[in-house]
């Protein structure tokens, strides 16, 4: 009886695995925009450090999202397909960058990319915290990134965790998540605000 109980908690156990492995595939493949909101917690490799922020984000494959951080400070992040755009709204100052030296095997990529499999090698890992995680990891050996997870509520797209080069450590928990809603075109078009630096790279 032991066995067969083990035998079955293993079985569910992989079925669970390849859902995550699945829904990421899914999310993808099928989710060609989307809405949602999200809180981020990053903290430092010491653990001892946490900062917090919240706002929206937006995306339409291929190559087009918008992240606009609102708490504490606001900045925006927005990819138009060609070049990937930062501003801060404190300093008054804009970056851009091409969008394929920016893109890469980022988690960027993996929500509004169209190259998931080329990019990153998927890993199922167990359910936790009631979600089902997936780790991705990028198949760039220069990727600047150290460890990428996913975590899945069905097939619902519910939080990111990222280990950085420098061991720093993130997680983004999203609400109120929209697939294949319509997403304005301006939405991921960047207007220098007047008086602002623009610094090109």
């Amino acid at each position: 009886m032991k066995k067969l109980l083990l035998s079955l908690t293993l079985l569910m156990s992989s079925i669970a695995h390849a859902d995550a492995v699945d829904a990421l595939r899914d999310f993808a493949r099928d989710v060609k925009s989307g809405k949602a909101n999200f809180t981020q917690t990053v903290t430092s490799p010491d653990g001892k450090r946490k900062k917090v922020s919240s706002g929206s984000f937006e995306f339409q494959r291929p190559n087009r999202f918008r992240f606009a951080y609102a708490k504490p400070f606001e900045q925006v992040i927005v990819a138009d397909g060609t070049k990937v755009w930062i501003y801060d709204a404190d300093l008054n100052q804009a970056s851009s960058r091409k969008l394929a030296d920016a893109l890469g095997a980022t988690p960027a990529a993996l929500l509004a990319g169209t190259n998931l499999e080329r990019d990153f090698a998927l890993k199922a890992l167990p359910a936790e915290a009631g979600l089902d995680w997936v780790q991705a990891s990028p198949k760039q050996a220069e990727s600047t990134i150290q460890s990428l997870r996913l975590g899945f509520k069905g097939k619902e797209l519910a939080a990111m965790e990222i280990v950085d080069g420098f061991g720093q450590h993130s997680r983004l928990d999203f609400s109120a998540v929209q697939a294949n809603v319509p997403v304005a075109p301006e939405r991921f078009q960047f207007k220098l605000p007047a008086g602002a630096d623009l610094i090109e790279q």
